[in-house]
């Protein structure tokens, strides 16, 4: 099998590397200015300014003709008329072949912040059947064998207990943090003991910049 290099950026956002290809997800206002820079394909999982930034996303279209983009309606929308046959629509249920990895989505809705806050569109992505899963804001269980969850610990619509038992539901091989600008350096080994402990699977943190193999 084909090693997969996941280098985490800040925030939300990840970068996937195999076979000289590169698929960036959620590069966000809080990610690095630089965090989709190089890539062949970007994926987009929600319209929140931490997992979009828009001056960002064009950018590295501008940079690279060749760099496609594929994202839900509401930030297709804002990019597709400058970028005719590189922007992408997907929805909950869609599969496709982005920078020479397979994708496949899944959810629908953003996690619930406030009863009084209507949601927004939120999608997932399950990489290489099920490589990587980056759930963006939500919980979604993609219902497949998960190897390596990208699991966000730290929201101002999540609780511990919530991620505890969202690790225990996916079952994944190995959980890595992801969502984890607003966790301080303080509260990161609450997180890790509790999680690790009571999750059930591996429970592993990147730094910002730090890359694996899967």
């Amino acid at each position: 099998m084909t090693t997969t290099k996941l280098t985490k950026k800040s925030h939300a956002c990840v970068r996937l590397e195999k076979e000289g290809r590169t698929l960036v997800l959620d590069p966000g206002g809080f990610s690095e200015p630089d965090a989709a820079e190089g890539a062949d394909a970007i994926l987009v999982t929600h319209e929140h300014p931490d997992h979009f930034d828009e001056g960002r996303l064009r950018a590295a279209l501008d940079a690279d003709p060749g760099t496609e983009l594929w994202t839900l309606r509401s930030v297709a929308e804002r990019l597709s008329a400058a970028y005719p046959g590189r922007v992408h629509t997907v929805g909950h249920g869609d599969a496709f072949t982005a920078a020479g990895f397979d994708v496949q989505v899944h959810g629908e809705l953003h996690a619930v912040i406030h009863p009084d806050l209507p949601r927004i569109t939120n999608v997932g992505y399950l990489i290489d059947g099920g490589r990587v899963f980056h759930p963006g804001d939500a919980l979604t269980v993609p219902g497949t064998a998960v190897e390596t969850l990208m699991l966000p610990v730290m929201a101002p619509w999540s609780k511990i207990s919530e991620v505890i038992d969202y690790v225990r539901e996916v079952k994944p091989q190995r959980a890595y943090d992801i969502h984890d600008a607003l966790l301080t350096d303080l509260a990161r080994p609450i997180y890790d003991n509790q999680i690790g402990a009571l999750g059930g699977a591996e429970h592993r943190r990147l730094a910002p910049g730090e890359s694996t193999s899967l």
